[in-house]
């Protein structure tokens, strides 16, 4: 975490860090979710000295997750069907579109 974040800030950097270790990612990859999620919510809540145009126009980071989740709406996304069936070492993933993913991987 930055230097001077709010103790709020860093418990929910450990909450989203520890959420994504629990959904399997690497502790690389989940302290990089965690950072960039907490920077995004410092950029739009104006905590930063600077923020990109999309931190603070862009959807919220909790908006975002919440669409994208596997309980959302549509379920995975295209990328997380596309990695499970690579995990699963599917042939001719590459070529199939997210419906046929879907079907492949028993969804």
């Amino acid at each position: 975490m930055p230097r001077g974040s709010s103790p709020k800030r860093e418990r929910q950097y450990e909450h989203i860090k520890e959420s994504a270790r629990e959904r399997g990612e690497s502790m690389g990859r989940a302290e990089e979710i965690a950072a960039r999620t907490v920077n995004k919510e410092r950029a739009r809540s104006g905590e930063s000295r600077t923020a990109s145009k999309t931190s603070t126009q862009d959807m919220s980071s909790g908006k975002r997750g919440g669409q994208r989740s596997h309980s959302g709406a549509q379920g995975p996304t295209y990328d997380q069907l596309y990695a499970e069936a690579q995990r699963r070492n599917i042939q001719g993933r590459s070529s199939m579109n997210k419906a046929e993913l879907q079907r492949k991987l028993g969804r």
